[in-house]
Order: C-alpha cells, then structure tokens, then sequence
C-alpha cells in the first residue's frame, strides 16, 4: 500500500471551521463512484453524520453500533462512525486509522491529520483525481472499517 499521491501535490485545505478540500477536488463523475463503491461495501449502512455538517455522508456498520475503542469513530460515544464523506464541493474524506497507518498515508502525500483529532487516529483523506487513486482510497476506506472492527 505504500503508493505514492499522484501528481498534482496537495490540494489547499481550509483551516478554518469544517476541515474540508478547497482545491484538487474529485470530478464530480469519479466521486459518485467512489460514493458508491464505499456504499456496496459488505456490511456498510449509509447514514446523516452525526459530526460533519449536512452534505456529508457517514458510513455505519450494519453489524456494530458502538465502537469497540473511542479513537475508532469520528463521533464518539455516538453510533460507531468510522469513516463519512464530505459533500461533491468537497470530495475529502474523514476517517480513523492506526495513528501510525495515517501518519504513513500523510507522508505519502494522501491526506492529513483531521483538524479537530482527539485520539491522533482521525484523518483527512484527499479526494481521488483518477482510476488508480480511486482504487487507493477505496483500499484506505476498506482498512478504516477494518480498524473500527479490530480487525
């Protein structure tokens, strides 16, 4: 998995209110698969995000409500939520992963820590430009929900 960002560098990101993409965003086109895909995935529920604002979708688990560890939801205490994907304006995604797979995907050029992490677990994921870095953050969305189930 040790892939490097395509080119294009790291798109802006705002630093102020709601972490979000500001530049390099996903085609349209290519971000509604990505939606979709996420939402095929076995056991997955699409839901309202219970921390992100409206336009965002969270991804629940059908099998598991609550979190088996804090620092594996963005919404603590709340409904398991690993992972929820910002609006088409957007096209970032948070997300909880090992402290130290996020601080790899970070150097690789992948995303960012989230702004607002309490547990050094949450991410920001950049929005794939293409075929081969949707196929990656696909894989990342797949290992969040992995980490969320202990696996």
């Amino acid at each position: 998995m040790n892939e490097p960002k395509g080119t294009g560098g790291r798109p802006e990101v705002s630093r102020e209110g709601p972490q979000r993409q500001l530049t390099e965003r996903s085609p349209a086109a290519l971000w509604g698969r990505l939606v979709g895909a996420v939402f095929e995935l076995d056991g997955v529920v699409e839901g309202h995000s219970q921390v992100s604002p409206p336009s965002s979708r969270a991804v629940f688990l059908a099998d598991q409500l609550v979190e088996r560890a804090p620092e594996t939801s963005l919404a603590p205490g709340r409904r398991l939520e690993p992972v929820h994907l910002h609006g088409v304006t957007d096209t970032s995604i948070h997300l909880c992963l090992p402290a130290e797979r996020g601080a790899e995907l970070t150097d690789l050029g992948w995303g960012e820590p989230h702004q607002y992490e309490d547990f050094g677990t949450e991410f920001m994921i950049y929005g794939p430009r293409d075929e081969r870095e949707l196929t990656f953050v696909l894989s990342v969305v797949r290992e969040s929900i992995g980490f969320a189930r202990g696996l």
